[in-house]
């Protein structure tokens, strides 16, 4: 692992969450910062709102020699100089420069962006550009994140302060993906938690601290942190190979995913970034750590599945795709063949969105309507759910045209939300590309930036994977740094330079695709070294040394072999008898093929009698030619019944003749006297005999063989070639199957998914309507009745069975016949209708008449709505009558006569005052004229012409002097006021006459 382990010490403690800095774990040790030439951390600080607070709390905290360089980018007022550099230089001892086009970053320096410019970074320098975008669009701090990760790698470190908005978010994510640390300001300690909040949202946060902790972390970080050159190769001893290997056994029995195949640097630099985030400087220790501490495996399983990926990343390969790829995916497409993209790798589905918009602006273009499925899978369930949210922050306005980002996107808050037309075109789920069955029959496939993390091995599964999935001519689509190898018979290159290929006809066998599908899970590079030496279970004892070495020395030698002669075991020593046959040595050979002359014959009989009888073969004295002499041997074929295993094989058993017994005398055996040659004929007639034995069973077995073959090869050449059809069927078939059900799991998780989203709705909706205790019907367009809520019921007899019914057929409380026919007319005019209505029980409530109307603005029936307006109108009616008493004594308590007149002059009323001066009874007013009031002694002249002609232009006349002759109380001088009442809108006026007796007085 690390070439050189670090040394030195360390008081924080990092659990495999992030979490605040606390005391040392017993995985931690003590490190020292590598002794590099010209590398060092530079950590990227990006704050908005709330940021001076946070600078001062920071660098308060910050040695001036930590060997790091800070960059600090804060949102500034553009119009005004920034005096931030001022401000910062009281709370370090570090030198602090505003920015200059081409400076160079050296460590223990801050470094702040000027106002009103952009900031990136290269090959260390830093560089500004104008803004482009409007201020209140601009995303200095991304940008600058994105710069430092692509040039600083697993160097860089990123930290979000207070600020709100999401800036940073995108930029954390690219750090990361890069290899390089982030840290984040805590909510709680933030002014303003915008930014930090979304920050923490992605989960890739390795620190989320308050701002007086965070100094002390990043140098225990930087202590434990492996600073290297960009692209520098690792060096493993096998070791630290062996660590690694154990690693990936961990990684893949928590997470069912083996990374042991994956890019060795790639992996490595994950884990290191690990280590340090952990504090761990032995490889040895992050072993242990990773198998005892939990979440761990987890957490580095996130951090091998980082990818950098944003909308339109490398903006001119996706030019070309729009202009050279989309418009042929819709060439000759027909309305009921839909394109099919898939997007192996899609994270957090920035690049299958992508793909989904330019598909969606081609459609567009066109006035023409297609069906567009992106297939987008992923390793990582957490980047899957970000995904399927469709949820981003405001400075993906960096990469989306402004042109899309206003037709396709809803800005809600400080998020960006993908359209539902552009999200019902993308289907996400999990996928192993690599094990998992592919899909099939796609028009194109875009994996960019994944073949970088894969190993070669690796890749040369992948890609033919790729050219099966593709239809004929389909696309494949890579990133800038990938290639397809040695696969250039089966893909065309139709852009070079941004990595676009067309699918060639030529066809992977079937064995290649399915064994692709099982891609093996040890790493051969990393095996455990043979050291020579036998364990304890291999060393044999001296009691068995010796006894092997009397049989090899005293006991004859044997072949265990099985009926057809194959040699399964040797003991001692056999040559005499057998040497190896000429050709290639399989473990397998027969021990016909290696018998010595005049031992084949008698062999070949003996192993066939033995095997059909059961019983023990001897043939004694045989002639064997070896080493150019011959040896008399007796041959002995034995069955074995015991022990079971073994039954069935036979032992061979080669006896050598003693040397006397052989001659019966002590003379020369190869004496040539003529006593002697009557046992040679013997012999030769015995053999020959023998062999005309041997040839003749062998005929008849062989002829009887023949037949029999010959017979089952007929029956096995039909049979193969119906096998062979139907396994090509068969195969195609499950191919095809495989595929299918891919997509049908796919489909079927984002359809349970939006199944419990409808549920919830659902619940939710059924609960309002039943909690506002308003009765609502719905009805179609025919008027037949679709829901209703339990409401209803008090007015309309309404049962469950009801639904589907015309609403005339129902049966109503109300006194109101024309509830249908108000129906058809609001579905007829589309106007809403409003009306009080009664019921049988005397009950009021207010009908509202509304149009159904669709999320596409159809009109797919009618709503009635049924509010209890009883409560109201008895208050109502309590009120007018208290109002009423209320007057009626305000009126009796006025000391001169007053009547209250409607506009027929018929008197309303009248006070006690008016009944006592002009001597009249109540029950005499009542209903009556002014003027025919007491005989007609009201019909006055001057009266007359007050009411009916001077007060309707008036409204009100005073002191007007009347003088008359009343019967019950003589000639009266009455002064009259009179003025007409304000009353209701729509209800007639009235008339308040007041009546003052002035007789006898001076009137002025």
């Amino acid at each position: 692992m690390p070439r050189k382990k670090p040394e030195g010490g360390g008081k924080d403690q990092t659990t495999s969450k992030p979490t605040k800095a606390g005391k040392p774990t017993k995985w931690q040790k003590d490190a020292s910062i590598p002794e590099t030439k010209n590398l060092f951390p530079i950590v990227g600080i990006g704050a908005s709102a709330g940021g001076l607070d946070a600078f001062e709390k920071f660098f308060t905290n910050m040695p001036p020699d930590t060997g790091m360089a800070f960059v600090l980018v804060q949102h500034l007022d553009p119009t005004h100089k920034s005096i931030l550099s001022e401000l910062i230089k009281r709370y370090t001892g570090m030198k602090v420069r505003e920015v200059e086009d081409g400076m160079q970053v050296q460590p223990n320096s801050i470094y702040v962006i000027p106002p009103n410019r952009y900031m990136g970074i290269l090959h260390g320098r830093l560089h500004l550009l104008e803004p482009t975008a409007l201020p209140g669009h601009r995303t200095p701090i991304d940008y600058f994140f994105r710069t430092l990760a692509e040039d600083q790698k697993e160097n860089a470190i990123c930290i979000v302060l207070s600020g709100t908005g999401t800036e940073g978010t995108l930029g954390l994510r690219t750090v990361k993906g890069e290899g390089g640390m982030g840290m984040v300001q805590d909510p709680e300690d933030a002014k303003y938690d915008g930014m930090p909040r979304n920050a923490i949202s992605t989960g890739l946060a390795d620190y989320i601290l308050p701002v007086e902790e965070m100094p002390k972390q990043l140098i225990a970080y930087g202590r434990h942190a492996v600073i290297k050159v960009p692209g520098e190769p690792a060096e493993l001893t096998f070791k630290d190979a062996d660590h690694l290997a154990k690693i990936f056994m961990i990684v893949r029995s928590q997470t069912g995913h083996d990374f042991s195949h994956y890019k060795q640097n790639t992996v490595l630099r994950r884990i290191e970034r690990r280590m340090a985030v952990n504090r761990i400087a032995e490889l040895s220790r992050y072993v242990r750590y990773v198998q005892e501490q939990t979440g761990e495996a987890d957490n580095l399983f996130k951090d091998l599945l980082i990818g950098v990926t944003n909308f339109f990343r490398d903006r001119e390969a996706f030019s070309v795709l729009r202009e050279k790829v989309i418009p042929k995916l819709f060439e000759n497409r027909s309305a009921d063949r839909p394109i099919r993209i898939w997007v192996p790798g899609c994270a957090t589905g920035e690049e299958a969105y992508t793909l989904a918009i330019l598909c969606r602006d081609f459609m567009d273009g066109l006035n023409k309507r297609f069906s567009v499925q992106v297939f987008a899978t992923d390793l990582n369930n957490e980047a899957i759910e970000t995904a399927r949210l469709g949820n981003y922050p405001e400075s993906i306005s960096t990469d989306v045209p402004a042109e899309f980002l206003e037709r396709y996107f809803t800005k809600k808050g400080d998020l960006y939300h993908i359209k539902k037309e552009i999200r019902d075109m993308v289907v996400f789920a999990l996928q192993n590309v690599i094990a998992d069955p592919p899909f099939s029959r796609m028009d194109l496939v875009s994996c960019r930036n994944l073949l970088i993390y894969l190993g070669a091995e690796l890749q040369k599964k992948v890609l033919p994977l790729f050219h099966y999935a593709l239809n004929q001519h389909g696309f494949l689509f890579l990133g800038s740094s990938e290639n397809i190898g040695e696969f250039n018979d089966f893909f065309s290159v139709l852009n070079r330079k941004w990595k676009l290929y067309t699918r060639n006809d030529r066809e992977f066998g079937q064995d290649t695709v399915l064994h692709l599908q099982r891609p093996t899970v040890t790493d051969r590079r990393i095996t455990a070294p043979a050291t020579g030496y036998p364990t304890a279970i291999d060393r044999p004892g001296h009691r068995e040394i010796v006894e092997k070495l009397i049989m090899e020395s005293y006991g004859p030698a044997g072949v265990l072999v099985n009926e057809k002669g194959e040699i399964l075991y040797i003991h001692g020593r056999t040559g005499k008898y057998l040497e190896p046959a000429s050709g290639e040595f399989t473990s397998k050979n027969n021990i016909l093929d290696m018998a010595r002359q005049g031992l084949k014959i008698e062999l070949a009989q003996s192993i066939r009698k033995a095997a059909e009888r059961k019983t023990e073969i001897r043939n004694d004295r045989l002639r064997v030619k070896s080493n150019g002499g011959e040896l008399l041997i007796n041959l002995v074929v034995k069955p074995i019944s015991e022990p079971a295993s073994m039954k069935g094989q036979l032992l061979v058993i080669f006896e050598d003749v003693p040397y006397e017994e052989a001659n019966g005398t002590q003379a020369d055996p190869i004496d040539a006297t003529e006593a002697g040659e009557h046992p040679r004929v013997r012999q030769l007639e015995h053999e020959l005999l023998s062999t005309r034995e041997y040839l003749q069973s062998v005929i008849e077995e062989f002829e009887t063989s023949n037949e029999e073959l010959q017979s089952t090869n007929e029956e096995l050449q039909s049979a193969n070639e119906e096998l062979q059809s139907t396994n090509e069927e068969l195969e195609t078939s499950k191919e095809e199957l495989q595929s299918v059900n891919e997509e049908l799991n796919t489909v079927n998780a984002e359809l349970q998914r939006k199944i419990e989203e409808l549920t919830s709705t659902t619940n939710d909706l059924n609960n309002l309507l039943a909690s506002t205790d308003i009765g609502t019907i719905f009805l179609d367009t025919r008027l037949h009745v679709r829901r209703f809520t339990p409401t209803m019921t008090d007015f309309i007899n309404l049962i469950h069975t009801d639904v589907g019914r015309p609403l005339e057929h129902v049966v109503t409380k109300l006194k109101y016949g024309r509830l249908v026919e108000d129906a058809k007319e609001v579905l007829r005019t589309l106007v809403p209708k409003e009306q009080e209505i009664q019921t049988n029980d005397d009950r009021w409530y207010s009908m509202r008449i509304l149009p159904y109307r669709t999320l596409e603005n159809v009109i797919d029936g009618v709503v009635i709505t049924f509010v209890d307006t009883s409560q109201s109108r008895l208050a109502m009616k309590a009120g007018a009558e208290e109002a009423q008493r209320q007057e009626v004594s305000i009126i009796n308590t006025v000391r001169e006569p007053l009547l209250l007149l409607d506009r027929d002059l018929r008197i309303e009323s009248a006070n006690e005052s008016f009944f006592r001066t002009f001597k009249v009874k109540p029950e005499e007013i009542r209903d009556r004229l002014l003027y025919d009031l007491a005989d007609r002694q009201w019909d006055i002249p001057a009266l007359r012409d007050l009411l009916e002609k001077i007060l309707p232009e008036k409204t009100s006349i005073e002191d007007f002097r009347v003088e008359h002759e009343f019967e019950t109380i003589g000639n009266r001088i009455l002064l009259l006021n009179a003025r007409q009442l304000q009353t209701e809108p729509g209800k007639s006026k009235k008339i308040l006459l007041a009546i003052e007796d002035v007789t006898g007085r001076q009137i002025p």
